[in-house]
Formats: C-alpha cells, structure tokens, sequence
C-alpha cells in the first residue's frame, strides 16, 4: 500500500515547462495546506480557548493569499500539463479540506505517470 510522500520528483516524459508546472504546483500545495493545518491546529485553538487573536489574523491572511496562489497555479498548471478533466475540481475541492492539496498531489501524480505511460 503505498502512502502520500511529499515529492517534488519530475515525471521524465513530461516536457521541462510540464516538469516545472507540476514543481510550482506540488510547492504551493504543499505550502497551502501547511498554513491551513497551522490554522486549523494552533491559531483557532489560541484564538478559542486562550482569546488571543494575532494568530488567526496573520496565519489566516497568509492561507488566504497562498489560497487563492494556489488556484492560479493549479488552472495554469492543468493547462501547462494537459491534465485529466478530474483535476482542477478536485484540486479546488481538496484545498478545502485539511491534508486535500498533500492527497491530491500524490493521486494527480500517480494519474499522470499512468497517462503517459499509455501515451508513449
């Protein structure tokens, strides 16, 4: 059974423009969803439980630009890359949910190696 490593690996077949689209993409999601745990995990606990507040204003304002960097670069990346129909929805949808933009990387990954092994 394999398990979500985080890679920045490059898929040989792909084109170096394709290599570097699928990088970007597997650095930004991986930043995402690390601002969204420190969110989820240690500013909204302070914020609750202890009343301080400075956490979910500074860590929520940087998820939310790496939030919205992220969908840029997922949309330019799934044109970059000519990725399945599947990919953009689900890449929006997993950045929604916490560890979704670790788990989405290691399926679209795992997706593309199939594909272009198919295709060579």
């Amino acid at each position: 059974m394999s398990q979500a490593q985080p890679t920045i690996e490059q898929i040989p077949e792909l084109g170096k423009e394709q290599n570097t689209a699928l990088r970007n993409l597997t650095i930004m999601g991986y930043l995402e969803g690390t601002s969204f745990l420190l969110l989820l995990c240690i500013a909204m606990p302070l914020k609750y439980m202890m009343g301080i507040s400075e956490g979910v204003k500074y860590i929520g304002m940087a998820h939310g630009i790496l939030f919205i960097a992220y969908i840029l670069i997922l949309i330019v990346a799934a044109i970059k890359i000519k990725m399945p129909l599947w990919a953009i929805p689900t890449g929006v949808l997993g950045s929604f949910l916490p560890f979704g933009p670790f788990i989405f990387d290691h399926f679209l990954k795992k997706s593309l190696k199939k594909v272009v092994k198919k295709a060579a």
